[in-house]
C-alpha cells in the first residue's frame, strides 16, 4: 500500500428504508476501514447492501445512522468536500448516446471547474490511456460495452481523484472486456489510486483486490485478504455426489473423525466435506460409500475458494445465490 492512512472509515454505518407495509434495514452497521493506494472489495450477492454502502460514502444516500470519512473529509457534514475528492461510476453509466467520448470527458472535466484548454488535454491523455483514441470522436451509442465502461471509468477520473468507486464494474461485459477492465484497475491501483469497488463475481475479487469485506443481508460476515479469508477454512474441500438425497452419507460423513465439518453442497445430493488432506481423504471416503452400499456418482477435490469462505459463514453458495 501506498499510504499508511486509511483513506475510508466507517462507524456504525446504516441506512433504512420505509415502506407503508415495512422497515427495511439495507445496510446494518457497517465498519470499515479502505487504506490509500489498495484496491478493496465489497463482495456479496444482489441486494445484500453493497450497492447501499457505495452510494451513501459517495454522498448520493444519506445514512440513517452512524458516521464515516471519505478522503479525509466528514461524509455528513462535509459532503461537497467529499464529492469533490472522489471519482464515482455507478452500474448503468451515465454517458449520452449522442456525444462522442471526448465531449462527455472535457464535459466532465469543466464539471470540476478545469479550463477548457486543460480538460481537452487531460481528456486526450485518458484517451490514450483507456484505449479509446480511435472511438473518441464517435457517438458513444456505437461503442461496445468494453469501450463505453472505460469510458465511464475515465469519466470518474477526469478530475484526478485520490479515491475512485466502481459499482459492478464488469457486469455485463463479455471476458474480454472484462479482462481488460481488471488490467485498468490493476494500473490505476500502481498509479497509487484507491479503489473501492463492488462485485459478486469471486473470481474477480479473488484476482483484483488487495484486501475484501463479504456483506450478506446488510452485515459484514468476513473481512481480509482473500488468502487470508481462504485460509480460515483449512485444508481442502471434497465434494461428494450420492444417489438419492444424501442423507444417509451425510450422517455417515459427520461421524468420521477426518472430517472436520460436513454439509450438503449445492444440489440434491451433493455434499461438501473440509478434510485436512484432500488425497489421502478420498480414498478412506470411496471405502466409507462402498461398506455403507451408497452410490458414489461424483467426486471432486478443491482447494477453499472465496465461496467457500461465504458458504461457511451464511450458510449459502455466493455462486448459488448469484445464479
Amino acid at each position: 500500500m501506498n499510504e499508511a492512512k486509511a483513506v475510508i472509515e466507517t462507524r456504525g454505518l446504516r441506512r433504512v428504508f420505509k415502506t407503508r407495509k415495512e422497515t427495511v434495514e439495507a445496510v446494518a452497521g457497517v465498519d470499515l476501514k479502505v487504506w490509500g493506494g489498495e484496491v478493496f472489495g465489497f463482495l456479496g450477492p444482489n441486494g445484500a447492501g453493497k450497492t447501499t454502502t457505495l452510494r451513501m460514502l459517495s454522498t448520493l444516500l444519506p445514512p440513517s445512522g452512524g458516521e464515516a470519512t471519505v478522503a479525509g473529509c466528514d461524509l455528513l457534514r462535509q459532503p461537497q468536500q467529499v464529492r469533490e475528492r472522489i471519482g464515482y461510476v455507478g452500474q448503468r453509466g451515465g454517458s449520452d448516446p449522442q456525444v462522442t467520448g471526448r465531449t462527455e470527458l472535457v464535459f466532465q472535466g469543466r464539471l470540476y471547474a478545469m479550463p477548457k484548454r486543460a480538460a481537452q488535454d487531460r481528456a486526450a491523455e485518458l484517451l490514450r490511456v483507456l484505449e479509446l483514441e480511435d472511438c473518441a470522436d464517435r457517438p458513444t451509442s456505437t461503442y461496445s460495452g468494453g469501450q463505453r465502461r472505460r469510458l465511464e471509468i475515465g469519466i470518474g477520473l477526469m478530475h484526478g481523484p485520490s479515491l475512485l468507486f466502481l459499482d459492478e464494474p464488469t457486469t455485463g461485459l463479455d471476458p474480454q472486456s472484462r479482462a481488460r477492465l481488471w488490467e485498468e484497475v490493476r494500473r490505476l491501483r500502481k498509479g497509487g489510486t484507491t479503489v473501492f469497488l463492488t462485485t459478486h463475481y469471486l473470481e474477480e475479487a479473488d484476482a483484483l483486490c488487495d484486501r475484501l469485506a463479504i456483506i450478506d443481508h446488510g452485515k459484514i460476515v468476513a473481512e481480509g485478504s482473500p488468502d487470508e479469508l481462504k485460509r480460515q477454512v483449512a485444508g481442502d474441500v471434497v465434494v461428494v455426489g450420492v444417489g438419492g438425497d444424501g442423507r444417509d452419507a451425510l450422517e455417515l460423513f459427520q461421524r468420521q473423525p477426518f472430517v472436520r465439518e460436513a454439509g450438503a453442497g449445492d444440489a440434491d445430493g451433493t455434499i461438501r466435506l473440509y478434510v485436512e488432506r484432500g488425497e489421502s481423504a478420498m480414498p478412506a471416503i470411496l471405502r466409507l460409500l462402498d461398506g455403507a452400499g451408497l452410490e458414489l456418482k461424483t467426486i471432486s477435490l478443491t482447494r477453499p475458494s472465496l465461496d467457500d469462505v461465504f458458504l461457511r459463514q451464511t450458510g449459502r453458495s455466493l455462486r448459488e445465490v448469484a445464479a
